[in-house]
Formats: structure tokens, sequence, C-alpha cells
């Protein structure tokens, strides 16, 4: 059945009933509606963005990341605890003792999707690919680790070549790779299971040239499955990939992503039986609350606001920055918009992230971000305004994503704006990968954006904003002191004060107030109870399915 097909029929049935999901009498039938049975080993999810390019050098958004994952494969996976475990490599690396060296062996007999030797080099080509200035890679920052690397990114282009050589990845023969850190990265293995780290089919690449990426026949890996096909905006269909090198011990034959927006047509999908999963967004939450069905995850995400400060001139003045998030009230937006499944922000840093040293971040650093407070936001917009010599503040948008959440967050915000500083503000709902790309262009004026940990550690949500972080800082935020705290922390190997610097980052961070957190995101799922091994991580991706088993 195609998708436009399921949309008319979960259309229909929101129409025909609005109590969806409430009733507690129809156990022998819970999910309710018509019995469309899925074949056997075949799993059905709904996710509500497209994925850009499935380019691993160029990605940054949890839809391509997982998208990826499933299609492809890096030297470790990591498993339903987090743990990385051997994946196309044989066994955990080798470190040398001063934590700088990392020798690999890959598994015996790996091929291609296509049935082609997979080789060390295919990693030494693509980790240099994601390092090389032409890529335009966003996360090339973290490959910097890698010995020689920032010296890449900084290449001119008759240099790039030569400082390829230099850089510390080498694969020493086709199944021996060898890679050589600047400093000592306690969790590199963790990350080496990212899909920034997996390989790249060099011929392919370069074969499909800028295309490559952007549809089903310009795509190949060497995971758990391939793409079948891609039908952009609507459908995702992945096929069992019988070459990989575990094929044995992966059940689905079959998975389809459905590309769907829409919270009600999404959660009318799983209720008449056409997906085995889907998110619960606002109060489809609790219509599955004490339900078998009900499944949490619990993410290192946070979301927030951010504000134009290099391009609009009223946010360049700090009070004004304050004012605005703190007449926000996030314990409201959590339970009006959010349904109550996450936990109103009370600073950029989520949950029980690690601070590095072995404590959680949030327990040693505690509330670094001012509370709702709607008379002293007033206050501090007439002080800002009084410093820019404005009456008032000049129209602006407030961008975010066109799906049903954040369309609703737009016009909670637009309330509270409104409500409790007189301010009017444009909402601004865009197509997924055209708020990512006017993000990444720095083209917007506030924009309600979301972040999530690449490893369980406060740097990867503060380095962002570094003056000189060209990939992520896109509010143009700059200060001295907070590149200090994080460059200093960066470099620190005491633990404790390493920690210490991280809070007084943070801190800093949210006295300025280039960005306003809303909240740290727990995301509240409806899954078929005939679904087993599913993994929800909490870091990058939506679903790990490679053990995912139909009952």
């Amino acid at each position: 059945m195609k998708l436009n097909k399921l949309l008319v029929l979960a259309t229909v049935t929101a129409m025909l009933g609005t109590a969806v999901g409430c009733s507690t009498d129809n156990s022998k039938n819970q999910a309710g509606g018509t019995d469309t049975k899925a074949p056997a080993q075949e799993f059905r999810i709904n996710l509500s963005a497209e994925p850009p390019a499935l380019d691993s050098s160029i990605a940054t958004t949890n839809p391509t990341f997982t998208i990826l994952n499933a299609i492809n494969e890096g030297l470790y996976r990591l498993d339903k605890d987090g743990k990385p475990q051997p994946a196309l490599a044989k066994e955990l690396p080798k470190i040398s003792p001063d934590g700088l060296v990392y020798t690999i062996t890959l598994r015996d007999g790996l091929t291609w999707a296509d049935g082609t030797p997979l080789k060390a080099g295919d990693f030494e080509y693509a980790f240099k690919r994601t390092l090389d200035p032409a890529t335009k890679a966003k996360y090339a920052s973290m490959l910097a680790w890698i010995k020689g690397g920032a010296a890449l990114t900084k290449a001119k282009p008759e240099e790039v070549e030569a400082k390829k050589a230099e850089v510390g990845v080498k694969a020493k023969d086709d199944k021996t790779l060898e890679i050589t850190l600047e400093k000592p990265v306690a969790f590199f293995t963790d990350q080496l299971s990212m899909p920034l780290f997996f390989p790249q089919k060099s011929d392919f690449v370069k074969a499909q040239g800028d295309k490559y990426g952007a549809d089903a026949d310009k795509v190949i890996g060497a995971g758990p499955y391939k793409l079948e096909k891609w039908d952009h905006e609507q459908q995702l269909t992945l096929v069992k990939n019988d070459k990989y090198w575990d094929a044995a011990n992966v059940k689905l034959n079959k998975v389809t992503v459905n590309v769907v927006k829409d919270a009600s047509t999404s959660l009318n999908m799983f209720e008449t039986k056409q997906v085995d999963l889907t998110e619960l967004k606002g109060d489809q939450f609790k219509m599955y609350e004490g339900k078998p069905e009900l499944t949490l995850k619990k993410e290192f995400v946070s979301s927030y606001v951010m504000f134009q400060v290099k391009k609009v001139p009223a946010f360049a003045n700090a009070k004004v920055r304050q004012a605005l998030g703190m007449a926000i009230d996030r314990k409201a937006l959590n339970e009006v918009v959010l349904g109550g499944a996450s936990i109103p922000s009370t600073g950029l840093v989520p949950g029980t992230v690690s601070d590095g040293n072995k404590q959680e971040f949030r327990k040693v650093a505690g509330d670094t971000q001012p509370a709702f407070d709607a008379a002293k936001a007033k206050t501090l917009l007439a002080e800002g305004l009084k410093e820019l010599n404005m009456t008032s503040l000049p129209p602006f948008k407030l961008t975010s994503d066109d799906t049903d959440s954040s369309k609703k967050t737009i016009e909670f915000i637009q309330a509270q704006w409104k409500q409790n500083l007189g301010v009017d503000v444009t909402g601004e709902p865009l197509p997924f990968a055209l708020r990512v790309k006017n993000m990444q262009e720095g083209n917007f004026d506030t924009l309600i954006g979301l972040w999530g940990a690449d490893y369980n550690d406060p740097m990867t949500f503060l380095d962002m904003w570094l003056s000189d972080n060209k990939s992520f800082n896109y509010m143009g935020y700059s200060n001295p002191v907070y590149d200090e705290l994080v460059r200093g922390a960066d470099k620190e190997v005491d633990l404790a004060k390493r920690s210490k610097m991280l809070v007084d980052a943070e801190k800093q961070l949210m006295s300025d107030m280039p960005l306003s957190p809303l909240y740290f995101r727990t995301r509240p799922y409806a899954k078929n109870v005939n679904v087993d091994g599913l993994i929800l991580p909490a870091m990058s991706k939506e679903w790990e399915l490679k053990w995912v088993n139909i009952k």
C-alpha cells in the first residue's frame, strides 16, 4: 500500500472518532481499527522528518544518523546499554599506553552490500574526505581529534594532499587500521560507532559526485540493511543485507519508514495497525500512560531558542535576550505542548549527562538558567531597549519545523511573549531540511533548535558556542571568557578542575543567554507489544534496528 493511501486511511479514521486510544473497554483490540497485519519480520515505523542526504561526512541530524546506522556500520556498534561492541572490527581496539594510538583489526571477509571487498582503506578514505575542507563537513571538528586533522581542515587547496598524507589514520594493510590522536580522548572508542566514522566506498562516492547520498541508488553501505527505495518526503524502504557479516542474527527482512509530520495522522496509523512504532506527541502521551504499548526514550537532548546576535541588532543586547528567555514558562510548555513527558530545562546540559568526573553534571552545576519570571523579564526588556535607543522590538520571526508539535511550540512561545512582554512575533514553520539549511546558514531571527549529545560529556553541548566554531555557532555568539573556560577544559587533565571549568562555562552561557533552553527531551513512543529487541538510544539516533525481532 502506498504511503499516500495510508495517510488517507489514517485521516479518515481520525475524522470518524476523536477519542482514539482513550477507551479502556476494548482490551482485545487496543490498537483498534482494521486488522492489516504486517508480513512476518517486517517492521513499520513513522518518522516525523525526512533525512537530508545520507552522506556520513556531512550528516548532522538524528534522522540521517538513524538511517545511516541501519544501512552502514562502523568499527563498533553501541548495544542496549550504550557500550561499544565489535562491529566491522573483530575486537575492541588495542590502545597504546599513552592513549594516543589505536590499532584496530577488521573482521575476515567483509564486503559492501554489492559484494565487493570492504578494506581498512575505506575508513582512511572516509576520515580524510570528512576532514577535507572542500567537503564542508560540519562535524569535521570531531575528527580533528586525530593527529593532523585540524591542520587538514584549514588547508589551502594546494596544501590538501600533503596535509592528508600527514593525518594520523593509516590503513597498514587491508585488515589493519591505525589511528593516532592529538591527545587522549577517553570516549574515542564509543565515538567510532558514530556514522561520522563509518567507511565509504571511494569509487562509488566519486562516481556519484555531488549527488552522493541523495537517492536510494546513490547510497551504499555495509550494515544490516540496504536502502531499497526512497520516495522523498513520503517513505524509505530498507531490506535485509544478505552480505552483512552478521546477517544470520538480523531477523527483519524489511523495514518501512514513513515520513509523517502530522501527529494525529501518525497515531491513527498506529491505532489502525498500519505501523508498529510511532512517537507520541503532546497529550497523546497521557492516552497511553499505564498501557503496555508505551515506551519511553530517555535522551541526552536539549531544546532551546537561539537568538541571531550577529544579524539582528536588537539581539546583540544581553538584556533583551534574557528577557525573552525568562518570559517563557517552561513548566507550562512541557505540560501544555509536550504532554508532561519531558523535563523543563534548568541549564543547557540535560539530565543525567556525566560531568566527566564520575558525577552527573546537573547535580554538580545546579540550576544555572534563570527561572521563569514575567515581571523581571518585562523590566529587563525595558532596560535593554533603552540601551539600544529603541522603544520596542522591531518585527522578527520565530522559526521551527513544520511538524504538528513544532507548530504548537511556536504558538505557545508567541503567546508567552505577547502576554508577558507585549511582543508580537511571526511564526515560521519550515520543512525540516529547509529549517536545518537556514539554521546552518544563520538565516533566521530566532529559531527553535535541538541538540543531542554525540558522547556522554558536557563538552558535546558547550564547545558548539566557541567564537570560532563556524560549524555550529549559528547565532554568532562570542565571549572571550566563555572561550577561555571551554578551551581550558578541553586541555585540562585534572578531571575535577575540568568539571568546574565546564560548569563555569555553562553559567557564563546562561548569563549571556545567546540561546534560551526550553526542555530536556524524553520522548514517548507507542510500540506494538510483539516488537522485541528495539533499542531507543539516548544519543545521536532515533532507534537501533539491528536486533529487532517480530514475535
